[in-house]
């Protein structure tokens, strides 16, 4: 049965089979963010285009304590073939090694607790008729808790620069007490966050600036 999930849900624990390994969800996370992100299918383009550049992208992750982890409606060894064919198309444009584990989701057991499934589009369906996921992504702080959903359709591949966009955002907003405007990047100005007053802000922010009372900008010096 499908979890009621929200922004600041828990995210369901549960037991997988991955190609790295069989995992429980909460454990594996531990005191780390997470992404858990879906594909409709192994062999298809798009999600092969995504999970080389997921790979790619592994440095940027671990700098902002990240670990990724993908589920897609297959078992394992379709997985296991699917990653070398992942490597090999992405190592065309550079060198591409996928090290995150996928979940084997064969029964969309895991796809049907996160809700992730397309019942709408009759044509996003397997050979048996099921449902394949939509192109979910969920990020999870460290205390388990759901702080960003993405679905997207199954045609349309993810822009994972905005994601690392989003928990940049997340990640200071948690230490700093900052909020983040609209198109931000890490290293532009961020908006003091309405429960921050004036007073404290002269000791927090010394540089802020009073734009309107409740829209107040200042430099953020992060690394």
């Amino acid at each position: 049965m499908a979890a009621h999930l929200r922004l600041g849900s828990i995210a369901p624990d549960f037991e997988a089979e991955t190609t790295q390994g069989k995992i429980k969800f909460h454990d594996w996370i531990g005191n780390s963010w997470a992404i858990l992100f879906s594909h409709p299918g192994d062999f298809t383009p798009v999600c092969t285009t995504e999970l080389g550049e997921v790979a790619r992208r592994d440095e940027d992750f671990k700098k902002r304590n990240v670990k990724v982890i993908g589920i897609s409606a297959n078992g394992l060894e379709d997985h296991n073939k699917w990653v070398k064919d992942i490597n090999d198309y992405g190592s065309k444009s550079s060198p591409t090694d996928v090290q995150f584990p996928i979940i084997a989701d064969p029964d969309r057991k895991i796809s049907t607790l996160y809700d992730m499934l397309d019942y709408q589009d009759a044509t996003n369906v397997d050979n048996k008729g099921l449902p394949f996921t939509v192109r979910t992504v969920f990020v999870i702080d460290p205390k388990k808790v759901i702080r960003l959903t993405l679905a997207y359709p199954a045609s349309t591949g993810r822009n994972f620069d905005e994601i690392i966009r989003v928990i940049d955002s997340l990640q200071i907003g948690d230490k700093y007490r900052v909020t983040t405007p609209v198109n931000w990047k890490k290293g532009e100005d961020v908006i003091v966050h309405p429960s921050v007053s004036n007073d404290e802000a002269k000791t927090l922010f010394p540089e802020f600036t009073i734009h309107k009372p409740y829209l107040r900008t200042t430099p953020l010096k992060i690394d």
